[in-house]
């Protein structure tokens, strides 16, 4: 990774249906040095893919939580899996702390919400859970700022 392949990251970012030509005219490089670069952060696994950015709330998933799961130590990893798999889950994380996970996940009332604790409390391994309801999504971006621009 150099200044360019962060260069083109932080254009896709900001917009990842830009062409190769229109990263190269901005960024004054060969289109062929954009695809290039394109494709091997995509084989590296630095860019997973391209999506977009979604106001999940207008799509009815109006209720955020952020749970975090305290789970017997010989089952985070299978539990931290099966999480992983459910479709309101968006972020999976292995942490140190009173809880051994955290999750992220969108619902679209509280009886969704509900369901899917119960779901979670059933999981083999799982000792307890603590949900925590997000009042209001002041900032909800997965981009981080790459360059100095």
């Amino acid at each position: 990774m150099d200044e360019l392949d962060l260069r083109i990251l932080s254009l896709l970012q900001q917009n990842a249906r830009l062409s190769y030509r229109e990263i190269a005219r901005e960024l004054k490089v060969a289109v062929g040095t954009v695809y290039n670069r394109i494709k091997r952060m995509e084989e590296e696994g630095i860019i997973k893919g391209f999506a977009p950015l979604v106001d999940y709330e207008k799509l009815g998933f109006g209720l955020t939580a952020v749970i975090g799961v305290k789970a017997q130590g010989r089952k985070i990893v299978e539990i931290e899996r099966e999480i992983a798999r459910n479709d309101r889950v968006l972020i999976v994380y292995d942490i140190t702390g009173e809880f051994d996970i955290v999750v992220v996940a969108k619902f679209k009332d509280r009886a969704d919400m509900n369901r899917f604790v119960k779901w979670l409390l059933s999981l083999d391994g799982v000792e307890k859970t603590n949900t925590s309801v997000a009042m209001q999504v002041v900032k909800e971006d997965p981009r981080l700022k790459l360059t100095e621009d």
